[in-house]
């Protein structure tokens, strides 16, 4: 570990005496391939969706390949024999940075940062699985990282793309349901964590310790977070279930659903959060209530956002017989409301909007989620879920774990990521890495 630090910090301090460093994004844009070529790219965390996420980019050159699971890496590694395999994503960076142009990262939540910000500082490109980080401190520095490097990003918001949540923003956008002030967004899918207890509690963490599976590095599996002993109720799947490695439901879905109300609604940085659920120090909360409060933006008013997963509907939705979808958001407006989900959205009361004539559509459908973030990568076009979006997006959604584990309603303060008045936050906002690690 030690030789990778000193190899990087050797990188760094040649790259700043030649006096290119500082430009490295800039370089790295005007270098990118013509439209015409392809691009070159390492994908780190080639598992499950990470997997996935590399079949969405097979239009490209996969020059480089990593995974710290020899099995979960394995279809991977074998679909692509002429990419270059590593365990490590700092010595694949360190040694493949002059050869490739872009990174997509499909590692666990609690390493998504340190792959992200070391590409970015080499000056690649970056496609990240949702959420953008562990931490609302490491969401800024991923959104800042980016902007200064002037790189092409993206986030894995995959329904982004899809025509639905288009004409749902047109819908809003348009006045077809008056002003909006209030948003419901509800989850509705259970825990689904490792031995969940009987009585409803939250699971403590293992204590015995199985060997670690053959072919899988559990040091480089662990990054950044602090110890703990192998076990399967971790890897390779359960780790969204506890604080050391993800932010269980909210922070698997809240980038998903509350995408649609920040796109159609312009929101960005909340002004108070508040949350209620059950408090564990190891796992996530088997169900959260939030809400959040967003000031006005230009001519749109107030906007108050509220979060369910993982308990009844809320109700709201009872009172007022709305469709009991599983999971949807609710936009509540002045003359209307609107109900949507992944793929399809409805105008409410359906009387009301019997003879309703939509708007032409104005937002372009999608060339592909991917496909967007590579075409952008070739021609230093936009993207439309960048870091400078998804940042923000992956704040708010962390924010509400906060102020969960706090027990405090937060008063936010988002130029100086500062929760005011609440030195408990401090911890919850910006974690420490394990020794060898840093961001």
């Amino acid at each position: 570990m030690s030789a990778l630090i000193s190899r990087r910090e050797m990188l760094r301090t040649t790259a700043v005496a030649a006096g290119v460093w500082t430009t490295h994004g800039a370089l790295a844009r005007a270098q990118s391939p013509s439209p015409n070529e392809k691009l070159n790219i390492a994908a780190i965390g080639i598992g499950g969706r990470g997997g996935d996420d590399v079949n969405g980019v097979t239009s490209e050159n996969i020059v480089a390949l990593c995974d710290v699971d020899e099995q979960r890496g394995g279809p991977m590694f074998q679909k692509f024999p002429q990419a270059k395999r590593y365990k490590d994503f700092r010595k694949l960076l360190d040694e493949m940075h002059a050869q490739i142009d872009a990174v997509v990262i499909g590692t666990p939540d609690h390493t998504h940062a340190p792959v992200g910000v070391m590409a970015m500082q080499l000056g690649k490109h970056c496609y990240c699985e949702k959420p953008l980080t562990h931490s609302v401190y490491e969401a800024r520095v991923m959104a800042e990282t980016a902007r200064e490097k002037k790189l092409v990003t993206q986030m894995g918001t995959q329904i982004h793309a899809g025509d639905n949540y288009r004409r749902v923003v047109e819908l809003v956008q348009k006045g077809a349901i008056g002003t909006v002030r209030d948003v419901h967004v509800w989850l509705g899918a259970n825990f689904k964590g490792p031995a969940v207890p009987t009585d409803m509690s939250q699971p403590d963490a293992p204590t015995d310790q199985p060997p670690v599976p053959p072919g899988l590095d559990w040091d480089l599996w662990l990054g950044p977070a602090a110890f703990r002993p192998y076990h399967s109720a971790y890897a390779p799947f359960h780790w969204r279930y506890w604080w050391n490695f993800a932010n269980g439901q909210l922070g698997d879905f809240f980038c998903h659903f509350c995408d649609l109300a920040f796109w159609a609604l312009n929101l960005r940085h909340p002004t108070t959060v508040e949350a209620r659920g059950p408090v564990h120090p190891e796992s996530a909360a088997r169900w959260t209530i939030a809400k959040q409060e967003y000031p006005a933006r230009g001519d749109l008013p107030p906007v108050t956002l509220n979060w369910y997963n993982g308990g009844p509907y809320p109700e709201l939705v009872k009172q007022k017989e709305i469709p009991q979808w599983g999971s949807a958001v609710l936009f509540l407006g002045s003359s209307g409301m609107l109900i949507a989900d992944y793929g399809r959205h409805q105008l409410l009361p359906e009387a009301q909007f019997k003879d309703f004539r939509r708007p032409d559509p104005f937002i372009p459908n999608s060339i592909g989620h991917h496909r967007e973030w590579i075409e952008a990568c070739k021609t230093g076009g936009p993207t439309t879920c960048n870091f400078d979006y998804s940042g923000a997006l992956t704040e708010a959604a962390l924010l509400c774990n906060v102020a969960l584990r706090t027990g405090q309603k937060l008063s936010w303060d988002a130029a100086k990521l500062q929760a005011v008045g609440c030195p408990a936050a401090d911890a919850f906002l910006r974690r420490e890495y394990r020794p060898g690690w840093k961001l």
